[in-house]
């Protein structure tokens, strides 16, 4: 598999923010998000072929029970059911970080953490061109795919917001996916690589939070550690 970096952490969004994970990270994306803060493993993949035992080795020699496959785009590298499977065999909890664009068929996860991506995402044209910015367009919602993995999996849908605007399109996509999403299973995350940009999006967001039942999904990993790899 080609894959960008594997590190030991701390899980820093969602329901298991704070959990010592470790962060298998696959280099290749199918979207161009315009706010991506891994550019290297999405727009301009970097990293090395890595064997699937040699992955599973390196895993286990750590001492956790949690291990979070995410990207890019996870679901679009090749072998990604393989590895899971061999990282279920060797006992480890998976969570997979999607923007659920493709369908989980029947992969091995304990949880999906599915980031859809909403208008917000569009890149610009002079920073991809016309091609993809038209295939991003294209891709970044699927509701029947998101409705599989809700169907299938424990999940959790996280969603990058800008601007409370932003919370229309989330309520248009809930209303769009055939499967019902409790709204304590939707997570809300602010857009920002700094601790200043949170919080200067925060008090709106918990706002929105306890007005919709929504829950606020804090970025920890960049108020310990700063926008930078490995964490």
């Amino acid at each position: 598999m080609f894959v960008s970096e594997l590190f030991y952490s701390i899980q820093g969004e969602g329901e298991l923010t704070g959990v010592p994970s470790v962060f298998i990270r696959t280099s290749g994306c199918n979207l161009r998000c315009h706010w991506c803060d891994t550019k290297y493993a999405s727009w301009h993949p970097e990293g090395e072929e890595r064997t699937i035992p040699e992955l599973v080795e390196t895993v286990s020699s750590f001492p956790a029970h949690h291990c979070v496959l995410t990207g890019g785009e996870p679901m679009v590298a090749k072998d990604v059911g393989v590895l899971a499977a061999a990282l279920r065999a060797a006992g480890k909890h998976i969570t997979i970080e999607t923007a659920g664009t493709v369908p989980p068929r029947g992969i091995a996860c304990d949880l999906a953490s599915l980031s859809p991506k909403l208008r917000n995402s569009a890149p610009a044209t002079n920073d991809v061109g016309e091609a993809w910015r038209a295939r991003h367009e294209e891709r970044r919602l699927q509701p029947e795919v998101l409705a599989k993995w809700i169907s299938g999996y424990p999940c959790q849908l996280k969603f990058v917001v800008e601007h409370v605007d932003d919370l229309s399109e989330i309520s248009q996509l809930l209303d769009a996916i055939s499967q019902p999403v409790p709204p304590w299973k939707v997570l809300i995350m602010a857009q920002g690589v700094d601790s200043a940009t949170l919080r200067d999006r925060d008090e709106k967001l918990v706002d929105a939070c306890l007005r919709l039942g929504y829950r606020y999904c804090h970025r920890l990993h960049i108020e310990l550690f700063g926008n930078q790899r490995g964490t």
